[in-house]
């Protein structure tokens, strides 16, 4: 016997193991319904001296439960929506106008003096 090849001991020829019931599709929206967290550090010492942490945290769930657990950084994020990017272009524009405004009335009372 491998060690790939798990079989129930006993009996005069080993059972496979029983399939699990359920599909795939049971077990992702069961997932997804819930959510699930994923976490993990990876540490590189080097003499006992900390060279590298990196904190590994995934989240897995439909949209509806990550709302509900408070993240929606994806409505927020300029690359992933259209209207957050429209957003923040018309936040920009609002602060470069207010630039050029400040900037023109600065220029108007220079011309003033200098008149």
């Amino acid at each position: 016997m491998t060690d790939l090849d798990h079989r129930y001991p006993g009996g005069p020829e080993p059972q496979p193991y029983a399939p699990v019931t359920g599909n795939l599709a049971d077990l992702l929206e069961r997932v997804l319904d819930k959510g699930i967290v994923i976490a993990g550090d990876i540490k590189i010492d080097l003499l006992d001296i900390e060279l590298l942490t990196i904190r590994l945290r995934l989240f897995i769930a439909s949209v509806d439960t990550a709302k509900k657990a408070g993240i929606d950084w994806w409505e927020t994020d300029p690359a992933l929506s259209s209207r957050a990017a429209h957003d923040a272009l018309a936040e920009e524009n609002a602060r470069l106008r207010a630039r050029l405004d400040a900037l023109e009335e600065s220029a108007e009372d220079t011309l003033e003096e200098a008149r």
